[in-house]
């Protein structure tokens, strides 16, 4: 079997690749390798990882093409300074999303100048988000913070998001000063929409510029056929709305929650294409909804390695011992021992059936809390001021979705059954919760295919399409490849 189409992920820890055969519009995959990420020369884990995969018999065709996907950078230390604390928030959010960006501090004009200084110095932040104001509303906070900006002489890049009739002004200071940046359109130019894809790419640029950094990237990058390297993250998400919303020659497949569980995180995607139906005033204030058509959240405490023991911390050790499927005794403390036993040595692999079912309810508990967070609620008490009664649906409202696709390596090694198992137990009694109201299709990604498909899928849109939809349904197999 030969590949025409290979595509990496760099991460912090891992390296991966995937190897495909793009065939009369349709990929067929051959074959996935990994290696540890070898961070004195990253070359060399992806030569490892390339081996694991001719080693299984795929050769590679003289006209292969490369992509990747990275998490290894870290993430850009971010800062966003605006103007209302709630609408900054949740603009910063948005944009950071999957970025590559961490947002380290939300400053908003509530707040001394003397403290945003201060905030700054202490931060030290590789992209500062100058977001605020909508299109034709509040100047002088912009110029406030341009002026602080200058005043430090800031080494970062900063993304002037902010209100367009103030950008002007901005861009001639940040000259005169030597300041990098960037220029994009208002990230939320009224009360009712963001417009967070120019800055995300901006964002996406810097984090380009830093990853080549690491030893063997930079050489490693000329290799690629398009040496655009996309976040980890945002590869994902690019892969969940192609599945979702589908391309103008394809239906897609409706709305999904995608559940990402990783070593030190818990991420949750869902995407929901009949929001992008709904009318201006219909999605109704930003700040206080999820009406947006993609939207991901992060726990950063939630991890099944480096922050396994924020499990037991946020629900408590004897949840997670009811959470294991057996009765079983286990104490208290051998759950913290255990998480911490993780946290410590991220490379531990479970030895027996009683640490396999700790690890599998951790993971459980994990998903069922930021699950949880993501998803909207029902009202428990009136809210006059926001124009909410008891009862009310409020938040992102995942009542619908009948669609869930589940990665990270707990499913790639754990029994199927097994690794369905856990997640459908987070789904099971919602509570306030806006779930979904039937039992959804559990989908695991057990060969780790999203990241490389969000990839594929900006250069092959409806290839990418084709094999999603039929990944998902089970029907992919690498012995339907063509002579």
């Amino acid at each position: 079997m030969r590949a025409n189409v290979l595509v990496y992920d760099v991460g912090s820890t891992y390296t991966k690749a995937a190897a495909f055969r793009l065939e009369k519009g349709n990929f067929y995959f051959l074959g996935r390798g990994q290696s540890q990420t070898t961070l004195d020369n990253i070359r060399d884990g992806v030569s490892r990882a390339e081996a694991e995969i001719t080693a299984g018999g795929v050769e590679w065709d003289k006209n292969l093409r490369r992509y990747s996907s990275c998490s290894a950078a870290g993430g850009l230390r971010m800062a966003a300074l605006g103007y209302m604390p709630r609408v900054t928030a949740k603009a910063a959010k948005e944009v950071a999303m999957t970025a590559g960006a961490r947002v380290m501090q939300v400053i908003s004009a509530d707040e001394p100048l003397s403290y945003r200084r201060e905030v700054l110095m202490e931060i030290n932040p590789d992209i500062i988000l100058l977001s605020g104001g909508t299109d034709g509303g509040n100047e002088d906070c912009i110029l406030e913070n341009v002026g602080m900006i200058c005043e430090l002489h800031s080494k970062a890049t900063v993304i002037v998001a902010c209100n367009k009739y103030a950008q002007r002004a901005a861009a001639e200071a940040f000259d005169r000063e030597g300041i990098d940046y960037v220029r994009v359109p208002n990230i939320m130019p009224t009360i009712h929409e963001l417009n967070i894809k120019p800055a995300r790419e901006a964002i996406h640029e810097q984090f380009i510029k830093q990853i080549t950094r690491a030893k063997g990237l930079l050489e490693f990058r000329d290799t690629l056929t398009d040496q655009t390297v996309v976040p980890t993250p945002g590869a994902v998400l690019l892969a969940s709305e192609l599945l979702a919303k589908g391309t103008y020659e394809q239906d897609g497949a409706g709305s999904l929650i995608v559940v990402d569980i990783g070593g030190a995180t818990t991420d949750i995607h869902s995407v929901l294409p009949e929001l992008e139906r709904l009318s201006i005033e219909e999605r109704g204030l930003v700040i206080n909804n999820e009406k947006q058509f993609s939207y991901r959240t992060v726990e950063g405490n939630l991890g099944l390695r480096v922050s396994a023991t924020g499990i037991p911390e946020t629900v408590g050790p004897n949840a997670i011992i009811r959470a294991m499927e057996e009765p079983c005794a286990v104490t208290a403390q051998e759950v913290l021992d255990f998480a911490r036993h993780l946290e410590e040595h991220p490379d531990y692999i479970p030895q027996n059936g009683r640490e396999q079912m700790m690890e599998r309810a951790l993971a459980s508990l994990a998903i069922q809390t930021a699950l949880r967070r993501h998803a909207g609620h029902y009202a428990e008490v009136e809210d006059p001021v926001m124009g909410i009664m008891a009862g009310t649906a409020v938040g992102r409202d995942l009542r619908n979705v009948e669609r869930v696709v589940c990665i990270g390596g707990i499913f790639t090694h754990t029994d199927p059954a097994l690794g369905k198992a856990l997640v459908r137990r987070c789904f099971a009694d919602p509570g306030i919760s806006l779930l979904p109201l039937k039992e959804p299709q559990i989908i695991l990604d057990r060969n780790y295919l999203f990241y490389a498909m969000g990839v594929l899928g900006k250069h092959y849109p409806d290839a990418a399409l084709r094999f999603l939809k039929n990944y998902v349904s089970g029907k992919e197999s690498a012995d339907s490849v063509p002579e």
